[in-house]
């Protein structure tokens, strides 16, 4: 097995100061999403999603960004998960997203509510027809026996719901309300730049972290 503690990754490609952040978290955020799209990074609206349920611990998954303004960051999924049940008993949570390519990290904390009922529709016409079945035919979370179910599921669904299948019940959007986010960037000899914002009664406080 290869020595793990061997690899080594010097930062170089770019830099982080006070003056690029000066607009505010969501400016900067939305100019690094851009960079990030312009630069093919792999997968750039990919985020990891950190919840902790009603025993205390905490799990991760990966969803996709499908809004973001300054009402908050949107992503779809099945209410009935696990994600979905941990944040009915703890609506706060943690986003990350790792662009290695450019060597950023954005993390995103704050409160987690469901999108309205509308938004979530508009977004379920817009995916494909496939997805759409899908989110007929996957009891996400759940144990099954086999694939099998899943394309037997997916069937039985395309032949109740036929080529306009409405949003499930279960299926819809939330969306993470931001309180802090944290902006880093890697440098030489793990110098890095980190720049923190924090949501207080006077608007976004910056701060600098030590790497």
């Amino acid at each position: 097995m290869t020595k793990l503690s061997d690899f080594r990754k010097n930062y170089e490609l770019g830099e982080l100061d006070e003056a690029e952040a000066a607009d505010g978290p969501l400016f900067l955020f939305n100019r690094w999403m851009d960079e990030a799209i312009a630069h093919d990074v792999s997968e750039p609206t990919a985020m990891t999603l950190a919840t902790v349920g009603a025993n205390g611990r905490p799990s991760t998954r990966v969803v996709l960004l499908k809004g973001c303004d300054a009402r908050g960051m949107v992503w779809f999924t099945n209410y009935e998960s696990r994600k979905g049940e941990e944040l009915a008993v703890n609506p706060w949570a943690a986003l990350q997203f790792h662009w290695v390519e450019m060597e950023r990290v954005v993390r995103i904390e704050g409160r987690v509510e469901k999108t309205s009922a509308q938004e979530s529709d508009d977004y379920f016409k817009s995916r494909p027809l496939d997805s759409r079945l899908g989110a007929w035919a996957s009891p996400q979370s759940r144990v099954i026996n086999s694939r099998a179910v899943l394309v037997s599921n997916a069937a039985k669904a395309a032949v109740q719901h036929g080529l306009s299948p409405e949003r499930p019940p279960h299926w819809g959007g939330y969306r993470l309300v931001p309180e802090r986010f944290e902006f880093w960037q890697g440098r030489r000899s793990r110098l890095h730049d980190r720049l923190v914002f924090r949501l207080d009664a006077y608007g976004w406080a910056r701060e600098r972290l030590a790497p």
